[in-house]
């Protein structure tokens, strides 16, 4: 579609070639035609980034395709204090997000979402394949099986992110097939414990399949483990996570486990907010983001100014 020729009435074409009607960017010239081009400014393929310079991130690593040192980067993980790669996003092929506990027949292929974990590790950790491991996050911990495989990196563990759904109420909530029945204990200085009561199990429906749940194990619910990290500049939540810790489960521990302080789960986002650079400093032209960017659903453009008084200042 960049490459289909536009209808140029009306338009004024500017010295960078684009072609412009109503102040607005409709094309581009090519070769002396005017062309839909790509759905950036300058209506090219913009191997620097006018827009990141524009809103304050000046630095190459940003302006122009290059790497950045993330908070997983291979130097950022100490293996000998018991540090490793967590990869909370690894999916199996059958399951697609939580939408799969309604799909039995693909839920009976993949109910569960053990550790995966190089031989390395696991002969490091004295662990086999089935036995509890604890993993130790920036807010909390969760206790799971292991799956010892040479199909994950040594210092990277994985773990399947469609699973570990849990109620409340035996009777109510997730399906029994899709769900753990679990307890939520409030302990001192806003900790949290999820415990589970028991796992999946047949029960009586209209749907003749339900009394034919033979599986127990539905896996763990990682996800209330792991710190919110809102990318400084987009804010789309950064999913790989550091596992400070781990190690094999500690007496006391159960399948299902999951344990979180709250308090250093706001301590963790409001690092990450701060490394972000505002709208209210940066912006070129006195809106919150840029117009140009694609929205599903995009407001009115008055919709984008800054408030007289942002919120915060």
């Amino acid at each position: 579609p960049y490459d289909r020729e536009i209808d140029a009435t009306d338009t004024e074409v500017e010295a960078d070639g684009r072609v412009v009607r109503d102040d607005a960017v409709v094309g581009v010239m090519v070769d002396g035609k005017a062309k839909a081009g790509f759905g950036t400014p300058s209506r090219k393929l913009e191997f620097f980034s006018p827009t990141l310079r524009d809103w304050g991130w000046t630095e190459k690593e940003y302006t122009l395709p290059w790497t950045l040192k993330s908070h997983v980067h291979p130097d950022e993980i100490d293996i000998d204090k018991g540090e490793m790669l967590l990869l909370p996003n690894f999916r199996l092929p059958t399951l697609i997000h939580t939408r799969s506990a309604n799909a039995k027949w693909l839920y009976e292929l993949s109910h569960k979402n053990p550790i995966w974990i190089h031989p390395v590790d696991a002969n490091r950790l004295g662990v086999r394949s089935g036995e509890l491991v604890r993993v130790t996050t920036q807010i909390g911990y969760f206790v799971d099986k292991v799956w010892v495989t040479e199909g994950i990196k040594p210092g990277v563990i994985a773990m399947s992110h469609h699973l570990g759904r849990w109620r409340l109420e035996e009777n109510s909530g997730v399906n029994k097939g899709a769900s753990n029945l679990v307890k939520l204990h409030e302990e001192a200085g806003d900790t949290h414990r999820l415990e589970v009561l028991h796992g999946a199990g047949a029960w009586e429906s209209f749907d003749p399949d339900t009394s034919r749940i033979w599986w127990e194990d539905v896996g763990v619910h990682q996800n209330l483990t792991h710190a919110v990290h809102p990318d400084p500049i987009s804010g789309a939540h950064c999913w790989l996570q550091k596992a400070y810790n781990v190690k094999k489960a500690e007496p006391g521990d159960k399948h299902g486990d999951v344990w979180v302080d709250t308090n250093k789960s706001m301590e963790a986002y409001r690092e990450w907010v701060e490394l972000t650079r505002s709208a209210v400093d940066h912006s070129p032209d006195g809106t919150r983001r840029p117009y140009w960017l694609k929205r599903p659903l995009k407001p009115v453009k008055n919709a984008y100014s800054l408030p007289e008084e942002p919120f915060g200042r």
